[in-house]
């Protein structure tokens, strides 16, 4: 099990284990854009354009975890948020 959970989460760039990491620019602007739309309680335009960018930067921000990940855990994180994204745009 021990070489398991190292495999998981060790990061094949640094060997070190790797859980989460400091966020990329895509993430910082979902995150800018998540608390403008939470402070900003607002039904207009300005809210579906802060919908689009959170929605479409966590999915690009997935698309890139799954692809370039440094461990098998980043990249099941970026597949399960890509997932739920899809999901609840297709509901």
């Amino acid at each position: 099990m021990r070489k398991l959970l190292n495999w998981f989460f060790r990061n094949r760039e640094t060997d070190a284990i790797t859980v989460v990491q400091t966020p990329n620019l895509v993430l910082w602007i979902v995150i800018a854009a998540a608390l403008l739309q939470w402070l900003w309680l607002s039904s207009g335009q300005a809210s579906v354009v802060l919908t689009v960018v959170v929605k479409g930067g966590l999915l690009l921000w997935a698309a890139d975890e799954i692809v370039r990940g440094v461990n098998p855990w980043r990249r099941c994180l970026g597949t399960g948020v890509a997932i739920y994204e899809i999901m609840t745009l297709l509901s």
